[in-house]
């Protein structure tokens, strides 16, 4: 598991690539006749098919129209731009403010049923308390230079919370018990965000595994953090980036990943131990 993300989008132009060769080869083409009908330097094919270029709207149609293969270009065109939404850094995200980004998540919360998410960094946005967030968020904002708009940001989050008890949305929620022991803000926002999360944990709705630390890992490796959308959309949280994986090959990749994560972690009484303990170091 580890590097996954980091090879998602790499993996999705290569298998792009892998398309535009097979069209080239069913039009009896090589890659140099291509390119010389094309009017492109003889590397570009290439490049293009082994997925080190990811190709321009204007490539895909020159491609498809001298493989004669035009009803492949709409597909091909969607899935080019797909990659190359896909991979969006943090400092684009929030130029317009950290509210801004809490926001833009609100129709994709609305229509899921069953959140899935792994935190191996911080406890997850949606069982934070308002201190704990406001902590995190700040320090967002100084390492990334962004508006200040931190109460806003906090308010849209806290409000986002009504979702724990609304409707018929289903919440597996796995930590690290590392991530319980990680002081963010200070002793007291701690122990405030930990109360909040035995709280919120016990909502019927929501279910929380804890991975105790010392535990055999096996195939429940450490990974990035994710959040599962149903099965329509993994977001992956990178240092740099904002990865949404759409393509249903690397969605059934992080879905094996919380299953096997979910198997080594605890639940119920025994997760609200780590817990507790966890408030008690912080006395």
């Amino acid at each position: 598991m580890p590097g996954v993300t980091s090879s998602s989008v790499r993996q999705a132009r290569q298998a792009l690539g892998r398309r535009l060769r097979e069209i080239r080869k069913d039009a009896g083409l090589t890659a140099r006749e291509l390119a010389l009908r094309a009017g492109w330097h003889e590397s570009k094919c290439s490049r293009l098919e082994n997925g080190r270029t990811l190709p321009s709207d204007a490539d895909i149609r020159t491609y498809t129209a001298h493989c004669a293969a035009e009803g492949e270009t709409a597909d091909l065109i969607a899935t080019a731009r797909g990659i190359e939404g896909a991979y969006v850094q943090w400092r684009r995200m929030e130029r317009a403010g950290l509210k801004r980004v809490q926001q833009s998540v609100a129709p994709l919360f609305e229509r899921t049923r069953h959140f899935r998410a792994y935190q191996s960094w911080v406890i997850p946005g949606l069982l934070q308390s308002a201190a704990y967030t406001r902590a995190v968020l700040s320090t967002v904002a100084q390492l990334r230079d962004v508006p200040d708009d931190i109460d806003d940001a906090v308010a849209v989050r806290m409000d986002r919370q009504r979702i724990l008890r609304s409707g018929d949305h289903r919440f597996a929620m796995l930590v690290e018990e590392w991530v319980l022991r990680t002081v963010i803000g200070d002793n007291d926002t701690m122990a405030g965000a930990l109360g909040h999360l035995v709280f919120v944990a016990s909502l019927p709705s929501v279910s929380l595994g804890i991975i105790p630390l010392g535990t055999p890992r096996g195939a429940g490796w450490p990974v990035e953090s994710f959040t599962l959308y149903d099965d329509a959309q993994a977001n992956v949280e990178l240092v740099s980036a904002h990865l949404t994986v759409t393509q249903p090959g690397e969605i059934a990749e992080y879905s094996r990943a919380f299953v096997e994560l979910s198997a080594i972690a605890v639940y119920g009484a025994q997760a609200r131990s780590l817990i507790t303990s966890a408030i008690d170091a912080l006395e």
